[in-house]
């Protein structure tokens, strides 16, 4: 899956974790979001199963939001935010598979049992009883 680079927005900051003085210095940690409703480059499918699938990644603006600073240096951490994200499309692709009901229903065993009964009920009249 291509994203298309020039529609997502991408923001750098000062990023926490390993580096010494040089967290304090360099924006490492990369953020990058779009506006999930608006992203035409998505089907609509897609959009709303990443909105089902990844409700912490949406924040209050709608906008889809990944952010990286696993590693030092802000090239790195742009490719794992879009890996990421190609990782989030993906799985959002998937279509769910139809589930196969195995355990029989509420209904059918009240049906079956009542079956049961009736049965039960047709033999015990063909006893022999004897007369009082």
């Amino acid at each position: 899956m291509d994203i298309p680079r020039d529609r997502l927005d991408i923001r750098f900051s000062r990023s926490g974790g390993p580096g010494g003085q040089n967290v304090n210095k360099v924006e490492t940690k990369v953020e990058v979001r779009f506006v999930l409703e608006e992203a035409d480059w998505l089907s609509q499918r897609v959009r709303s199963r990443l909105a089902e699938l990844f409700p912490r990644r949406l924040n209050s603006e709608g906008e889809f939001v990944v952010v990286s600073s696993r590693y030092r240096s802000q090239s790195r951490n742009l490719e794992d935010c879009i890996d990421k994200l190609r990782e989030c499309i993906e799985r959002a692709k998937q279509r769910r598979k139809k589930r196969i009901q195995t355990r029989p229903t509420k209904a059918s065993k009240e049906r079956r049992l009542e079956s049961k009964r009736r049965t039960s009920a047709r033999k015990s009249n063909r006893r022999w009883k004897p007369d009082d």
